[in-house]
Parts: structure tokens; C-alpha cells; sequence
């Protein structure tokens, strides 16, 4: 239903794309009926949004990558460095801290699960900051797009302050496929350059964790930590870019790419209806977390100010 209607040339012509209709139903059904069990098990928005990721691979030749990723990187060191450190100042609990500073500055739930895995945290804890970085994701989506056609950003701009301020991958995905093309493959390899951070963010914050708590008693951490850590889908984009890059005749390569195109379009679609469905924007108001809901929000909104100075530095004036 979603992508029929957003296959429509009117509401394609305002921008309105079949991603930002997924998880409009998505969010509809989840809010206003009760989700059957057998539908709940079926949803898996990171593996759906995973295998449409590395589709997207089969569209972003070697050379964008390089330069992009280049940038990205950058930008990614930067932004999860300051942003990291200004999360860790808010005043909440020390083990709360933790989760949302990695969940806001590198790459959401991945972020704050890795986190969660370094410390031995608590499931309490970690279900809590994967609700925050949903619920305050779905509304990005939708606002972003339009605050940077507002500032008028070109869309490498645009996607590199994409990429490096929505949490999920899922959502940086959609909120880029709304803005453009272009927009969506900066977005993503910039999301990409902060997830290939996030197996040596997990190694560096289980030895933190480890050697600043002297009541632990477990087995220090090793380097294993990162390869367990490392996000393996970045290998699968990494390796469809090479592919359809060196190993594809150019004109096979644009035979096929509209047909991958609406291929990766399907699986996006899935991701975003089972974020939609995942999302119950009851559990903000209901919980009892209201400073570290606080303290997100705040670093939420440091995170889109000093990274759109960010991209703006390296993909204005620099690139």
C-alpha cells in the first residue's frame, strides 16, 4: 500500500516518498490497535534496512565512496568525540550516561547494545534508551528533510548532517531518501563511517568500564571485542560498491540499476513499516526516566548543531 501510494506522481512531485508512508501506517497501526504476537516476530527493521543498505552498495561507485567516506570519517571522529563528551556531563546515573552518550554521538541502537554489551549493563536501562532513540528518530525523519530545504543545503551537505545526527541507520536511510539521491548515498556512508567506529568505541568503553569500576571482577576485554562489535553489513556495501564498480560492464551496471533500485525500495519500505509498527510513542510519556529523557533531548539537539557546522566545514567548504 505504501509504495502504491507513494508511487504517485503528484505526491512524488511534493517530495513525499513511499519510506515517509511506511512508517506513517506503521506508526498508525502500532498506536491505535494492539499488535498481534505473530506480527511482532516477524518485524526486524535492522535486517531489513541491513539488506537494502547493501543493495544501495550496487549504486555508489568506489570512487563517491572514497571521497565521501574520506569526509565522513572526519566528520565522524570529530562529532562522536564532542558530542560523546557532552552527553557524559549531563547528571544522570553513570551507567545511563554511558548508553545514551554512545547512543547519540555514534549510531544509536547499535551504539547503545554495544554499549550495553561492553559494560554488562541493564536490560532496563538499555530497553529504555532504544525506546528514546525510536521515538525521537521517527519525528527527525520528517522535520529534517525540510529544515535543511529550508537553509537551502545541497545534498551532499544535507546528507553528511543526516548521516551524522539521526541515530538508526533505518532513519538516516529514509530521512536521506526523502531529501534525494545524492542526499541518501552521503548519508548513509557517513552513517557507515560511524558504525566502522563503533567496534573500537565498544573495545575503548569495556577497558574505561572495566579499569574505573574496581568492584568488577571480570575477565578485561581484548581485541576480539571489535571484530564482535564491527558491523558486518558495511563489508556487504563495501563489497556490492566494489563489484558493480570494477567487476561490471558500465552498461550492465546502468541496465540494472533501476530494477536494484526498486528492489532496495521493497526492502526500505519493510524496514520503515516495522519501524513504524516497533514505535509506541506512549512509552515517553509513561516513564519515569524523565531527566535522562532530558539529558537525550538536550544531546540531541547539541548533536544537530555542531554537526551541521561540522558538514558544513568539510562538505562546503573544504570539498
Amino acid at each position: 500500500l505504501a509504495m502504491v501510494v507513494g508511487g504517485n506522481k503528484f505526491l512524488k512531485d511534493w517530495g513525499f516518498e513511499t519510506v515517509i508512508f511506511s512508517l506513517l501506517i506503521g506508526l498508525f497501526i502500532s498506536n491505535i490497535f494492539s499488535i498481534p504476537k505473530w506480527l511482532k516476530e516477524a518485524l526486524s527493521s535492522e535486517l531489513f534496512v541491513k539488506i537494502g543498505l547493501v543493495l544501495l552498495g550496487t549504486t555508489v561507485l568506489f570512487d563517491d565512496l572514497l571521497k565521501a567516506g574520506a569526509l565522513g570519517l572526519i566528520q565522524s571522529c570529530v562529532v562522536v568525540f564532542t558530542v560523546w563528551n557532552f552527553c557524559r556531563k549531563m547528571k544522570i546515573d553513570k551507567e545511563m550516561s554511558l548508553m545514551l552518550s554512545s547512543a547519540v554521538s555514534i549510531c544509536g541502537v547499535s551504539a547503545a547494545v554495544a554499549t550495553a554489551g561492553a559494560i554488562k549493563g541493564d536490560k532496563t536501562k538499555l530497553s529504555y534508551v532504544v525506546s528514546l532513540v525510536l521515538v525521537v528518530a521517527v519525528p527527525m525523519i520528517l522535520i529534517m528533510p525540510g529544515l535543511a530545504k529550508l537553509m537551502g543545503l545541497p545534498e551532499d551537505m544535507a546528507g553528511a548532517w543526516i548521516g551524522g545526527t539521526i541515530d538508526t541507520t533505518g532513519a538516516v536511510a529514509a530521512t536521506g531518501a526523502i531529501y534525494g539521491e545524492v542526499a541518501l548515498q552521503t548519508s548513509t556512508i557517513v552513517k557507515f563511517s560511524q558504525n566502522v567506529l563503533l567496534g573500537v568505541a565498544a573495545f575503548l568503553i569495556s577497558i574505561y568500564w572495566s579499569y574505573s569500576k574496581k568492584e568488577v571482577t571480570e575477565e578485561k576485554p581484548t581485541l576480539k571485542v571489535i571484530w564482535l562489535r564491527f558491523p558486518k553489513f558495511v563489508l556487504g556495501f563495501v563489497a556490492a560498491s566494489l563489484v558493480f564498480s570494477f567487476c561490471v560492464a558500465p552498461e550492465v551496471v546502468s541496465d540494472a540499476k533501476p530494477i536494484l533500485k526498486n528492489i532496495q525500495g521493497m526492502w526500505f519500505a519493510l524496514a520503515f513499516m516495522s519501524i513504524g509498527l516497533e514505535t509506541d510513542f506512549k512509552s515517553l510519556i509513561t516513564s519515569e526516566n524523565r531527566r535522562s529523557t532530558y539529558a537525550f533531548l538536550g544531546a540531541q539537539a547539541f548533536n544537530v548543531v555542531f554537526t551541521l557546522l561540522v558538514a558544513w566545514i568539510l562538505f562546503g567548504l573544504i570539498a
